[in-house]
């Protein structure tokens, strides 16, 4: 990984998406229904694609208590029957979706994500994995993953989930400092942390994540010193970085947080390019956007390979497919369709009580929508668009098409991010660390709402 100096990283600190889909969800609409993800499903069994394996998105909302930064659609509750009467409802969506998909759908990816998936005890984690096995087939050899709060999990239940056929961990970390930890409401003990991961190593998961924000309240260049020291001995396989979205006006919870703890953008842009050199000497490689990863883990590998994709959980080495999602406020894809569910318990469990999906909104894409999200997803991914290729499988004049994105490159290829000849586009690996302001060149969308999404650095 090259080092980035700090001066061409604060030049960036504007906000953009993060693309894990294009077009991105704030485009969805509500004229989007149950019926068209319903026509999108028949579409996929006619064109004979039930035989692509699928990946499949749980969502469970509950968690014990508020962390103050986060923008995740949650419930906060310490009354644990509201998750066994939300689980009944998680089995009737998923016998809807299966009873449209038809036999014979295999799921190649299965990942659990939250609030806290761990709210649930074992007995109803048992329960869960039980249900979707036996509505939906399960590839043998899939992967299957799950968000971890560590303050609700010891190395017993690491175990249990073992041996549910969960392979890979995400410890939701944020921080190791006690000040910092107290002032976004999840104090955990990094011995905690530490035990945990020495479990999961015992028990043979074959990957454990850690999420780090940087840009937190009361973070600072010291105190991010020393939480990059920390995760440096702990070593997980892969690494997720994220930048701290401060939107108060969107999300409720962050109004908890004071103004004036949080790091200006000075300190901000250090920390980021402070980290990048420490995981860089530390051996991680950089996949881009917010993840890093040891060189023999799987993701770092189909880096290398040119086989890495991204999804709505982020970077992934499942091919790019249909995702099923399952829950409140769950996003997935179908074909060339986008769909969300209802965003609220109460309208969920409504139109399941109905015997409808609860999809409320979402998206058919456009011929343009899908030739630019094969653009964008190719930066994102490969770093690489042949203009040539790229017009054939859309059959279109590609130079003529992005004529206008081409000039707005100019910029980007006098920094050194990106590399511009008559017959393609490479992001060079200075422009990794900044991909998404290359991919956001070519996204039609991006100016309505910008300040919407978190920022680039």
């Amino acid at each position: 990984m090259p080092s980035l100096p700090a001066e061409l990283l604060g030049q960036f600190d504007v906000p953009g998406p993060r693309y894990t889909s294009y077009p991105t969800a704030d485009r969805f609409v509500e004229a989007f229904g149950a019926e068209d993800h319903a026509r999108a499903v028949r579409r996929r069994r006619a064109d004979g694609a039930q035989a692509a394996p699928l990946s499949m998105y749980v969502h469970i909302p509950f968690c014990e208590s508020l962390c103050y930064y986060c923008a995740c659609n949650k419930v906060i509750t310490r009354h644990h029957e509201k998750a066994r009467h939300y689980l009944d409802y998680l089995a009737c969506e998923a016998a809807l979706q299966a009873a449209q998909l038809g036999p014979g759908t295999v799921v190649s990816q299965l990942h659990l994500g939250g609030g806290s998936p761990t709210f649930l005890d074992d007995a109803e984690l048992t329960g869960l994995m039980a249900m979707l096995r036996g509505v939906f087939d399960f590839a043998p050899d899939g992967e299957q993953s799950i968000e971890i709060d560590p303050r609700t999990v010891d190395t017993g239940r690491l175990a249990h989930l073992a041996s549910l056929g969960f392979n890979r961990l995400s410890f939701g970390v944020q921080d190791f400092d006690p000040d910092v930890q107290r002032a976004v409401h999840r104090v955990q003990p990094a011995e905690r942390v530490f035990a945990l991961m020495a479990g999961a190593r015992a028990l043979g998961f074959e990957s454990v994540n850690v999420d780090l924000i940087y840009g937190l309240p009361r973070q600072n260049d010291a105190s991010f010193e020393r939480t990059l020291a920390q995760l440096c001995m702990l070593r997980p396989d892969r690494i997720a970085l994220y930048a701290y979205a401060h939107l108060p006006e969107r999300f409720k919870p962050q109004r908890r947080i004071l103004a004036e703890d949080l790091p200006d953008a000075p300190i901000r842009v250090r920390m980021l390019a402070r980290a990048i050199e420490v995981l860089r000497d530390a051996g991680y490689v950089y996949i881009g956007m917010d993840h890093f990863a040891l060189p023999g883990d799987p993701l770092a590998v189909a880096k290398r390979n040119g086989r890495l994709h991204r999804d709505f959980q982020g970077y992934s080495t499942q091919p790019d497919g249909d995702l099923v999602a399952l829950g409140v406020s769950a996003i997935g894809r179908m074909g060339a369709t986008y769909s969300q569910n209802a965003k609220t318990l109460e309208n969920y469990y409504d139109l399941l009580d109905q015997h409808r999906l609860p999809v409320v909104r979402g998206l058919a894409l456009s011929r343009d929508d899908l030739l630019r999200r094969d653009v964008i997803m190719a930066l994102m991914c490969r770093g690489h668009v042949d203009f040539d290729a790229m017009g054939e499988a859309h059959t279109v004049d590609f130079r003529h098409c992005f004529a206008a994105e081409f000039a707005a490159l100019g910029p980007l290829v006098a920094q050194g991010l990106v590399r511009l000849t008559d017959h393609d586009i490479k992001v060079t690996p200075r422009g990794w660390f900044l991909v998404r302001a290359v991919a956001m060149v070519f996204d039609k969308y991006c100016g309505a709402h910008r300040e919407r999404f978190s920022r680039v650095v």
